[in-house]
C-alpha cells in the first residue's frame, strides 16, 4: 500500500459535507431496523486482525488506522467531510515555513494531556522523532530528514530539515505521519525495544480514545479519554471484535449488532446495500486507486512496447462498471485521485487490443500464458483478475488468475522476484497526498513498494525535482515518464462504501479523504 490532512470544526465541517461526492439513504417509514442504543457503546468490527500493533511508529497497513488515528494526534491534521486535502492545526494552532522548505516553525495547543497524565509541551516533539526513528519502521522515512528540532519554552517550537521538501507539512498530518507520545511513558516504558512491547497493548497519545484492548485476532477496545482537550465524544466505548468472514459481518450488520460496515464490502454486498431503503449508505471520496502492474522482468513483457499494448488492451470501462458500480470511476490521472487538480497527470490511454494481438502473434507458445496476481485479502480484484482474463483471452493470451498473501507481495520489492506474477492487481494510496509520495515509493527503484521493480532514471530525476517545489507540472512530468515505461495503469478510482445504521449520525462529517477505512470517531453520534 501507499498512504495525506484532517479535524474540521463543526461549522466547517457541516459546510463542507455538502462537496462530498456521495450518496446517502437512510431508513424510511416504520423500516427501521434496529434502535439506536443508549449505552453509548459503538459497535464496529474489523474484517481482518490489523496486523501489526496500533503502535504509531510501527502501524503502516489499512484497517487498524481506525485505532492509530483516534488514539495518536501529530500536530497537523486533514480536513474531515470534503474531497480536498486541507491542512488544519492539531496540536500545533499555527505555523509557517521558509521560502526553501527547509525550516518550519510552530506555535502549540495548549493545555493536553497525554493518556499517562503528563502535558503536553514542546519537548515530546523531539521525542516522538527520536522513538520514531530509533524504531526504524515502515513510516520512519518521514523525519529521516530532520536536522535538528529547537524549542522555544514550552508552546513553541523549530524544525529544520537537512534538505529542502515541499511534502514535510503533508507527513506531519498524515494519518501514519509521527504522532506525539508522552515523553515520560517512553522513558518509563522503553523497555530493550523502545516501547514497542508496552505500545503494543497500551498507548501513550493525546486523541479523544485510548486504547482499553488489544487481543490480536480476536478484539480491539477503546475507552474515551476524560481528560481529552477537544470536544468530548458521544460514545465512550468502541468495541471492535474480528469478525473474518464478511457473510458473518453483514448478518451482523443486519441483525443490529453492529452500527456500520467501513470497509471490504464485496461489490454484490455493495449493489444490496444501495437498494436498501433500511440501512444509510455513503460512497465517500479518497485517494484509493486500484493499479495494474506489469513485470517488466517476465517473458514478452520485457518488451517496453508489448507492455504499452497491454496496458491499451485492458478495458477499464467494462471492468469499473462490473466491479465498482455505485463507488468508484474510471481513472482519469496517474496518480490517486483527489490529490491534484483535474488538468494534471492525464493518463491518456485509449482502449486498443489491435497492438497486442501483433505482439502475442509473434512471441513463443510458452509466454501467452501469464499469470494474472492479487492480494488474496482483496475479493474485488479476483473479479478484476477474472475479467481481465476474459479480455485476455480475445488476443490469444491464457491468463491464470491467483492470490497471493500479503506478505509474500511485499517481499518483492528491491528483490529479483522470481515467484512475481506477470501482472499484479492492487489497491493502494498514498502516505501523504502529494504525488510526490505515491510517485517515489511506488516508480522509485528504492521507493519501498514498487512491487515488480521497474523503474526509469528521467523518472526518478522529475520525482526529486518536484519534491524541492511541489510543483504539479513536475509531477505531471513524472506521470508521463511511468506511463511511458508500459508498467503502470490506474484502472479505477475507488471510494470508501460505508453502510450504517440510519440512526448513526456524522457519517460523512466524520471522514478523511486521506484515511481510507477509517472514521473520526469523537465526531460521531446518535440521532
Amino acid at each position: 500500500m501507499i498512504r495525506h490532512a484532517r479535524n474540521l470544526f463543526a461549522a466547517t465541517a457541516f459546510a463542507s459535507a455538502a462537496l462530498l461526492t456521495l450518496t446517502a439513504c437512510g431508513g424510511s417509514g416504520n423500516q427501521t431496523p434496529n434502535a439506536a442504543p443508549t449505552d453509548k457503546v459503538l459497535h464496529l468490527s474489523f474484517l481482518q486482525d490489523p496486523g501489526q500493533p496500533p503502535d504509531p511508529d510501527v502501524y503502516y497497513a489499512g484497517q487498524g488506522l481506525l485505532l492509530t488515528t483516534n488514539i495518536y494526534e501529530g500536530l497537523l491534521q486533514f480536513a474531515p467531510g470534503t474531497d480536498k486535502a486541507q491542512l488544519q492545526p492539531l496540536l500545533a494552532t499555527s505555523w509557517t515555513a521558509s521560502p526553501d522548505n527547509k525550516v518550519f516553525t510552530f506555535a502549540l495547543r495548549q493545555g493536553v494531556k497525554f493518556h499517562d497524565g503528563t502535558p503536553f509541551t514542546a519537548a515530546a516533539i523531539k521525542a516522538s522523532f527520536d522513538r520514531r526513528l530509533a524504531v526504524n519502521q515502515g513510516p520512519a522515512y518521514m523525519v529521516s530528514d530532520i536536522e535538528s528540532v529547537t524549542t522555544q519554552g514550552d508552546y513553541a517550537a523549530t524544525i529544520t530539515l537537512k534538505a529542502p521538501n515541499a511534502v514535510f507539512l503533508d507527513y506531519l498530518a498524515s494519518p501514519y505521519g509521527p504522532r506525539m507520545l508522552s515523553p515520560t511513558g517512553l522513558a518509563a516504558n522503553a523497555g530493550g525495544d523502545n516501547d514497542q512491547t508496552y505500545l503494543s497493548t497500551h498507548d501513550l497519545g493525546t486523541g479523544p480514545y485510548t486504547l482499553t484492548d488489544a487481543q490480536v485476532g480476536s478484539h480491539y477496545g477503546l475507552a474515551a479519554f476524560g481528560d481529552y482537550w477537544g470536544a468530548k465524544p458521544y460514545f465512550t466505548t468502541v468495541d471492535l471484535p474480528v469478525v473474518t468472514d464478511t457473510s458473518a459481518q453483514q448478518l451482523q450488520f443486519n441483525n443490529g449488532q453492529l452500527a456500520a460496515v467501513l470497509h471490504d464490502l464485496p461489490s454484490s454486498a455493495v449493489s444490496a446495500y444501495i437498494g436498501n431503503s433500511k440501512f444509510a449508505n455513503y460512497s465517500l471520496p479518497t485517494m484509493m486507486s486500484n493499479y495494474f502492474y506489469v513485470n517488466p522482468h517476465k517473458g514478452m513483457f520485457t518488451n517496453q512496447a508489448a507492455r504499452s499494448a497491454l496496458l491499451q488492451a485492458i478495458d477499464v470501462n467494462q471492468i469499473v462498471q462490473q466491479a465498482y458500480s455505485g463507488r468508484g470511476k474510471v481513472a482519469d490521472q496517474v496518480y490517486p485521485p483527489n490529490m491534484m487538480a483535474a488538468q494534471f497527470a492525464k493518463q491518456g490511454i485509449t482502449h486498443d487490443t489491435s497492438a497486442l494481438a501483433k505482439v502475442v502473434a509473434g512471441v513463443p507458445a510458452d509466454q501467452k500464458t501469464v499469470t494474472i496476481g492479487y492480494d488474496s485479502s482483496n475479493p474485488d480484484n479476483q473479479l478484476v483478475g477474472n475479467l481481465i482474463q476474459t479480455q485476455l483471452a480475445t488476443v490469444g493470451i491464457t491468463a491464470k488468475v491467483q492470490g497471493y498473501p500479503t506478505s509474500q507481495i511485499y517481499g518483492w520489492p528491491g528483490t529479483k522476484a522470481d515467484d512475481a506474477p506477470e501482472v499484479l492487481l492492487l489497491a493502494g494510496w498514498p502516505d501523504a497526498p502529494s504525488p510526490y509520495t505515491w510517485g517515489h515509493i511506488n516508480f522509485d527503484p528504492d521507493g519501498g513498494l514498487n512491487y515488480l521493480n521497474c523503474s526509469a532514471p528521467d523518472l526518478t530525476a522529475s520525482l526529486s525535482a518536484g519534491r524541492v517545489t511541489g510543483a504539479d507540472d513536475i509531477f505531471s512530468r513524472a506521470a508521463a515518464q511511468a506511463s511511458a515505461t508500459g508498467c503502470w495503469l490506474n484502472i479505477a478510482d475507488v471510494d470508501d462504501f460505508v453502510v450504517a445504521q440510519p440512526w448513526l449520525k456524522g457519517v460523512a462529517e466524520s471522514h478523511m479523504v486521506t484515511e481510507p477505512n477509517s472514521l473520526r470517531l469523537a465526531t460521531l453520534s446518535v440521532g
